[in-house]
């Protein structure tokens, strides 16, 4: 494991750097390239898996992004695939069979899984070895991986700050070369703001692109999709492609296999400040702004755009999610044995107890969150992508954001930070985080958000290849 430490500007603390890339069977390969090694027989499946079990156990230590290790790697379809042999990690919120699903929380005690989820099955069909389970906050509700009892997951670039949520663990390892992707899912920004917050890219796909989540198609409005975080964009068009030979949605076109930058130029818009209210920082300010100016300069056209939604969509978003937390507390003795919703962390209660409150008021708060489509595409008139900011502010300090914090000043403080994610959740639109060329003054990555029309990844792709070819992402390894 290669550490560094460095005085952080301005604060006089020492940041303290994790990364586990080494000359082994892995070596600085992203998951296209590490199987194209594996098909020319330069490295086997056994070797590339030994050598990423040791790389975890490294980076584990310091992270504690891990939340089980299987004794013998689980390799996936037999027949091969685009990833065969790629080593990675199933969030700990989706079903493997014979691990326990603990979703993050202390209120039970997990069975052991029956049988694959649906997404684990879409994910094996792509050939990867799966090591294990990664780590997430209780129920995936929080934007950054903390508990009230327990290790954080830390952030490799800095590990006094937040890996994000919820896929915090697996963006953690990915971020520190454990593993080159790993599983990851988004109900209102959880590929998304993991990935931004450690510089990696973070596709949250269309609504039905993947799999379908069985629990979500049970909701009023599903949310929650899957996918993955990759230090590549070429990992994850190839994972999309992978996964879209298992599964493919027919009210969706085709994404296929893009493998580098479109010709057409795009109508970009800008949007800097959060239509909720919330004022991006100076730093995540300067990256997006950054941003479009190299897009006008690769001779894409950006316009500022407004994004008009409902002025009550952040407290209704918050309405839907304590809608979740009633049902887990509801319904949890179905999740394990000893299920106590009292001992659900302070999120989580306070998301339930607000729900319990206004409960009277949910079918209006649906009904309009449904109407969200349409501003969405009125913002959309004249533009082909939006750029905006994943998040309102850079990564936070471990603790600004942990369960323990009082509710009402948590809440205040997740919806300052997690102001631009969740639209396109609710409308069921594809959006990619990317890693902006600089990071703060004190060393973290900042992340861009493009967003697009339904099932206009081929496009966000695209144009994510163009940026990645123009600049390339920063390195930890150089942080």
């Amino acid at each position: 494991m290669t550490t560094s430490e460095e005085q952080s500007q301005g604060r006089g603390e020492a940041r303290t750097t994790v990364h586990v890339f080494r000359d082994d069977a892995l070596g600085d390969l992203d998951a296209v390239g590490l199987a194209a090694a594996i098909r020319r027989g330069e490295v086997s499946p056994a070797e590339v898996a030994k050598d990423a079990a040791a790389r975890v156990r490294d980076a584990d230590a310091r992270l504690d992004a891990v939340q089980v290790h299987l004794d013998i790697p689980a390799h996936g379809a037999p027949g091969g695939g685009a990833f065969a042999g790629v080593p990675t990690f199933v969030k700990d919120n989706t079903d493997f069979a014979g691990l326990p699903t603990g979703h993050g929380s202390a209120a039970f005690r997990p069975r052991p899984a029956r049988r694959h989820a649906a997404f684990t099955r879409q994910l094996l069909s792509t050939g990867v070895t799966v090591l294990g389970k990664t780590r997430l906050p209780e129920f995936g509700f929080s934007p950054t991986t903390e508990y009230e009892e327990g290790p954080p997951v830390r952030n490799p670039w800095n590990t006094g700050h937040s890996a994000g949520g919820s896929s915090g663990g697996s963006a953690a390892l990915v971020a520190a070369g454990a593993v080159p992707v790993a599983h990851a899912n988004d109900g209102g920004g959880s590929i998304r703001i993991p990935a931004a917050c450690c510089g990696l890219v973070g596709l949250k796909p269309t609504r039905g692109r993947t799999v379908p989540n069985a629990q979500g198609r049970q909701l009023p409005i599903d949310i929650v999709v899957d996918g993955v975080v990759s230090r590549t964009v070429r990992d994850s068009a190839a994972f999309l492609a992978a996964a879209e030979l298992h599964h493919r949605n027919a009210k969706l076109p085709s994404v296929g296999l893009v493998e580098g930058p479109g010709k057409r130029r795009l109508r970009v818009g800008l949007l800097v400040d959060s239509p909720n209210g919330a004022r991006t920082d100076e730093d995540t300010r300067a990256a997006v702004t950054e941003t479009a100016r190299r897009l006008e300069r690769l001779g894409h056209t950006v316009t500022p755009v407004e994004l008009a939604i409902d002025p009550r969509f952040t407290g209704d978003f918050l309405t839907y999610w304590g809608m979740l937390s009633f049902l887990i507390g509801a319904t949890g003795r179905t999740m394990g044995t000893g299920f106590d919703r009292h001992r659900m962390d302070g999120l989580s209660r306070g998301l339930r107890e607000t729900y319990v409150r206004n409960w009277r008021n949910t079918p209006a708060v649906v009904r309009r969150l449904k109407r969200t489509r349409e501003a969405y595409a009125a913002a959309f008139r004249g533009q082909d992508v939006i750029l905006s900011p994943v998040l309102a502010h850079t990564t936070p300090p471990l603790g600004h954001l942990a369960p323990s914090v009082p509710y009402a000043t948590l809440v205040e403080r997740i919806l300052a930070y997690v102001a631009f994610t969740p639209v396109n959740n609710v409308v069921g639109t594809p959006s990619i985080s990317l890693p902006a060329a600089s990071t703060t003054p004190d060393g973290l990555p900042i992340g861009v958000m493009f967003s697009g029309r339904p099932g206009a990844e081929r496009t966000l792709l695209e144009l994510a290849f163009e940026l990645e070819a123009d600049r390339p992402f920063p390195s930890i390894k150089n942080a």
